[in-house]
């Protein structure tokens, strides 16, 4: 099927696509290869090329280890040991995370750890907590941090990271805006702050139900997904609900954009459910989780959807991660089963599931290999 963009900010807003409707009815998908589980919920995966697995807990189950390895016979091992894992309750971010939201294999082949810098969504960022940490792989040590207080509002979470040559980018799920950050320099600026089409404002759904914070009101969370095309000339973002937007990313790297230029230029690309998260291989396709039908969504760059797999098992399926040999690897967190998605209830149904699919296709060079 063919969902086109909405016509301006209002479009963009409401969706008659993808409404409250009830979960479907299915079953377990041959396809879908169970990899690993935990007694905690993970929102993200990044694989290497020599095998080795990691894995990010964001802590809105319960607290403990934040990035960990997966060893055989799903040992959870704290990566890169115990003390960088250390529980605090001031979160103080001297020697350890604060609240890792994120792991990637860059380019590089290093492994990116994205310490969001809040508590959670919503809460005050910890001063100075708002980082990204480089850690080679050879040697399981870090070998540089970005400081990117220059880029931190008061209740920014820093959410997510993709890579374009010599700049990333990130997302604030906390307060709208991204973060574009110059890889050699460490220069850390922020645009689009506050822009309508990264400000989340229609409601989120899960398994047929609308999503509540803790206090029961309707959940938002802002600037969420993130994806650069394989020819690295667009940045694709969206809130968590929806929609998905583009932005020539020219004119993000060009420090000297005027930011009228680059609020005109954000524009929508494709309405979108709510989705946990999203990947994008070599030829440009997006995959992109529909948490409210348990599936995933393959999305042509001619827009066109399809449904690449729907499973009983997929609840909340969050940040993918496409691997050299063509498997798409999906963490099902469960993450709306949580507290913090339904008005302060708890039902997490544990072990929580990592899988994989194949889907033929590896990811683009400009990101990771």
């Amino acid at each position: 099927m063919l969902i086109g963009a909405a016509a301006g900010l209002g479009g963009a807003i409401r969706s008659r696509a993808w409404g409250d409707v009830p979960l479907p009815s299915f079953s377990r998908n041959p396809r879908l290869v169970p990899v690993a589980q935990a007694d905690r919920v993970w929102n993200g995966v990044a694989t290497t090329a020599d095998g080795r697995i990691f894995v990010s807990f964001p802590s809105c189950d319960r607290p403990g280890v934040q990035v960990a390895e997966i060893l055989p016979g799903d040992v959870i091992w704290p990566f890169p040991d115990a003390a960088w894992n250390a529980v605090r309750a001031d979160h103080d971010p001297r020697g350890a995370f604060v609240l890792v939201n994120a792991v990637r294999i860059g380019p590089d082949g290093h492994l990116w750890v994205i310490d969001a810098g809040a508590p959670g969504i919503g809460r005050p960022a910890v001063p100075g907590g708002a980082r990204l940490f480089v850690f080679d792989l050879a040697r399981n040590q870090l070998v540089r941090t970005y400081d990117l207080s220059a880029g931190i509002r008061p209740r920014s979470y820093i959410d997510d990271i993709r890579f374009n040559g010599s700049h990333l980018y990130a997302t604030d799920a906390g307060r709208a805006g991204l973060l574009v950050v110059n890889l050699a320099s460490g220069q850390v600026r922020r645009v689009l702050d506050g822009h309508p089409l990264l400000t989340a404002r229609r409601d989120m759904f899960a398994d047929g139900r609308r999503l509540l914070n803790d206090q029961g009101e309707p959940l938002r969370v802002d600037g969420d997904q993130l994806e650069v095309t394989p020819d690295g000339r667009w940045l694709l973002a969206q809130p968590c609900s929806g929609p998905m937007v583009r932005i020539p990313t020219v004119l993000l790297d060009d420090p000297s954009t005027a930011p009228a230029t680059l609020a005109q230029a954000l524009h929508v690309w494709l309405d979108t459910p709510t989705t946990g998260g999203t990947a994008i291989d070599a030829r440009g396709a997006l995959y992109l989780s529909d948490t409210n039908r348990r599936r995933i969504l393959r999305i042509g760059q001619d827009r066109r959807i399809e449904p690449l797999v729907a499973d009983s098992r997929l609840v909340w399926s969050d940040a993918m991660w496409l691997d050299r040999t063509g498997w798409l690897w999906i963490p099902a967190t469960q993450q709306n089963l949580t507290h913090g998605f339904q008005g302060g209830r708890q039902s997490v149904q544990y072990p929580v599931w990592l899988f994989k699919i194949h889907v033929g296709v590896g990811p683009p060079s400009n990101d990771h290999a």
